[in-house]
């Protein structure tokens, strides 16, 4: 990483994080998926929705051993070279791999990231020209090291679909619609998974993981370490509040696409990733899309 010297890094007064100020968030929903009363699920996502934006889940059916292989994968890359991670950077002829000069509104955030896709190749649109009917091809780009790290990236990709299509039937069902009401929109998913790398940062008031944002696609669903860091903006009262890391829980948060397919009763939240002088931290978010 570069220095937090670089004025790249730093955010806007109004947006730095206060550390005196940490708060972390109460009563944020925690849902069990294994529940045996379906109607409770609904309502509590239903809840979860409506007055938060984002939930917590448990009993979620990802084995955790194969979450755990996944984690380890990332921080044996994360720890190669600059000159092996570069080996896959993302370029102008290539949009998926490894990158570390991401901007978050302009600003540039403390971290360092993988990408891939599920679908390969995924088919995407070229430019967001309505005319254009050009279809690109993403290929996704994999490290000969660690060796293990592409087999185990694809497993836990399926199994982050089939979670997410659970979601999307349990959220329709929510809305009063049929369980398969979305099914059709994700034929030609372009769902994605990131590794997420936060070193240490000397100024941990300076900048930030990830700057504030909301999400573009319908759900996000994130596994994060215990060193935590994530932060949302609480609906009631507009303030920032950190979600506190649960044992083999997943955070989910709505995205803008599913607010729009919700007529706006289902909003995207809007969040951030805060970092420290002394613990890296490792997240792995799936984006369904």
């Amino acid at each position: 990483m570069a220095e937090v010297a670089d004025i790249a890094f730093f955010q806007e007064l109004e947006q730095r994080p206060d550390p005196s100020l940490k708060q972390e968030a109460q009563g944020i929903p925690l849902i069990d998926l294994s529940c045996p009363d379906i109607d409770a699920i609904i309502y509590d996502i239903r809840h979860a929705c409506t007055k938060w934006g984002f939930f917590q889940i448990i009993n979620h059916g990802i084995p955790s051993e194969l979450r755990h292989k996944l984690e380890e994968a990332s921080r044996k890359f994360f720890h190669l070279s600059m000159n092996e991670k570069r080996k896959v950077r993302i370029d102008t002829g290539k949009v998926l791999g490894y990158y570390d000069t991401e901007h978050t509104k302009n600003i540039r955030d403390w971290k360092e990231v993988f990408d891939y896709t599920v679908q390969q190749p995924t088919l995407a649109a070229a430019s967001v020209d309505e005319n254009d009917h050009q279809v690109a091809h993403w290929e996704n780009q994999w490290p000969q090291h660690p060796p293990e790290m592409r087999q185990v990236s694809e497993e836990y990709a399926k199994d982050m679909v089939a979670l997410g299509m659970r979601l999307m039937e349990l959220i329709a069902m929510s809305m009063g619609l049929t369980a398969q009401r979305f099914e059709e929109f994700f034929k030609d998913h372009t769902s994605s998974v990131r590794l997420n790398h936060y070193p240490p940062c000397p100024s941990p008031e300076l900048a930030l993981g990830v700057g504030h944002h909301k999400d573009p696609g319908v759900l996000t669903i994130v596994a994060q370490d215990d060193v935590g860091g994530l932060e949302v903006r609480r609906k009631s009262d507009g303030r920032w509040v950190g979600v506190k890391p649960t044992p083999n829980a997943y955070i989910v948060n709505l995205g803008d696409v599913l607010q729009v397919w919700s007529n706006g009763e289902y909003e995207s939240v809007d969040h951030r990733v805060i970092v420290n002088s002394e613990k890296e931290r490792y997240s792995i978010p799936f984006f369904l899309k």
